[in-house]
């Protein structure tokens, strides 16, 4: 069992601050490589048994920034039900649509470059439609809804340099908690 070496920055590193930058095409054969390997990785830290022998903290998603690279590339790997992963590459995404409706996680939101306990929840979109890039550039769009609707805001606010804790207000962490949907 080889695990990707990634690099993956904590909180404290400036980079995670700043805006991501376009990706043009094509693309070069390492940045396909590395999304492949983050997959991968993502992938691993999600069973239980690789997790606690290699000691790898669970991740949905990862963004390329996350690894000090600023390119507007994130990706997600989703454990569905039968242990199986719904892969996911997404390049220069934009929100085209949101739900009104509000939801939170309700452990909380996690970060791989947040290494501590975090209170309070973060108000996210039910539902979003993104479009994004392929491999090859070609302009896609996806509908995601619930925790992957979640991930996905999570990602896209990493390539705008924000961090998940930004969101949770200060002086009242489950502010309008009442207003919004627990997942």
């Amino acid at each position: 069992m080889k695990i990707p070496k990634l690099k993956i920055l904590d909180e404290r590193h400036k980079i995670l601050r700043s805006k991501s930058k376009e990706v043009s095409f094509p693309m070069d054969q390492d940045t396909i490589n590395l999304c492949g390997e983050m997959i991968k990785y993502l992938k691993l830290s999600q069973d239980e048994k690789i997790a606690e022998k290699y000691n790898l903290r669970a991740g949905m998603g990862l963004a390329f920034i996350q690894l000090g690279i600023p390119k507007r590339i994130f990706v997600i790997a989703n454990e569905k039900e039968d242990k199986t992963f719904e892969e996911y590459t997404i390049i220069n995404p934009k929100i085209i649509s949101q739900s009104e409706e509000l939801v939170y996680v309700g452990e909380g939101e996690g970060c791989l470059s947040v290494n501590r306990d975090v209170e309070g929840i973060v108000p996210r979109s039910a539902r979003v439609t993104i479009e994004y890039n392929d491999f090859l550039g070609n302009t896609k769009t996806i509908r995601v809804r619930e925790e992957l609707a979640v991930a996905f805001q999570h990602e896209i606010d990493h390539l705008n340099g924000i961090l998940f804790v930004d969101r949770i207000d200060k002086k009242n962490p489950y502010k309008d908690q009442d207003k919004m949907r627990e997942l």
